[in-house]
């Protein structure tokens, strides 16, 4: 795809239908198949009228970090940026906030919030569901297509998919390390046990005699670590005064200061 120059053509500016287009690739740029288009959102900005402003400000803008820009845009515009949740942009924002901020951001610096901002996964979220965009009020502003839905649709779907693959992956490392683990505790059971030679034992195991040190080395830190980590023995508890310590109370009738009686606790009757 050529590169789009970010100044102003000298020759005739694009149409307004041709600038739509820029502009709506540009608000998917998340999705991996549009993001070469994304590249040209620039050009939209091209046809901003020229502002004049202070040469401070304009300093101030270059200056800028990422996380001031987003901290800025958010101060200037708390309805689409803040309150109410993520809502998708509308088309040609960058140029609007260009307008309505004359010199607070650079065309650099919107470029890269912006591609940040459609790029996360709650954006995505939100440009699935939504059927509206919104402009810097917070108002509706342009239906959103079926096109850049089902684009947000599909790239949250290979998202998910990759991250199930990193979990599986994940889940399998540490079954293979558990398995390591369990492996190098027995050879350290069986070596401190063993009437063997060392080529003897080495062979029995499938190791070499320069590999097995290190390997009870390991061992015995990783015995230890599961030793400290295991819950302290605690001590009875104290028994509250005037009860008796366990182990040391007899039968509820002696409890209660009563002399036991025969079983039932019943005493035996005159014998007939």
């Amino acid at each position: 795809m050529n590169e789009t120059p970010n100044t102003v053509p000298t020759s005739a500016p694009q149409t307004p239908a041709e600038l739509e287009t820029v502009e709506a690739v540009a608000a998917v740029d998340a999705v991996d198949n549009l993001a070469a288009a994304a590249e040209e959102a620039p050009a939209v900005d091209a046809v901003v009228p020229e502002v004049n402003v202070p040469a401070a400000e304009t300093a101030a803008a270059k200056d800028m970090s990422p996380a001031a820009c987003a901290a800025k845009l958010k101060e200037l515009f708390p309805a689409l940026f803040v309150g109410g949740g993520i809502k998708p942009l509308k088309l040609r924002v960058q140029a609007d906030i260009q307008e309505r901020a004359p010199g607070v951001f650079t065309k650099a610096q919107l470029s890269a919030f912006l591609r940040r901002h459609t790029g996360g996964t709650g954006y995505l979220l939100a440009l699935s569901k939504a059927k509206h965009r919104f402009d810097l009020d917070g108002q509706p502003a342009g239906d959103l297509s079926d096109e850049h839905r089902a684009a947000a649709v599909e790239e949250l779907t290979r998202r998910r998919g990759l991250q199930q693959e990193r979990l599986q992956v994940e889940q399998q490392r540490q079954a293979l390390e558990q398995t390591q683990a369990r492996n190098r505790a027995g050879l350290l059971h069986d070596f401190e046990r063993t009437t063997l030679t060392l080529p003897n034992f080495c062979a029995l195991k499938g190791v070499t005699p320069e590999e097995l040190p290190g390997l009870l080395d390991l061992a015995r830190q990783e015995a230890a670590e599961r030793a400290a980590q295991r819950p302290q023995f605690q001590a009875p508890r104290e028994p509250r005064p005037g009860q008796a310590p366990r182990g040391e109370r007899g039968r509820p009738d002696e409890r209660r200061g009563r002399r036991p009686g025969p079983q039932g606790g019943r005493k035996p009757g005159p014998q007939r």
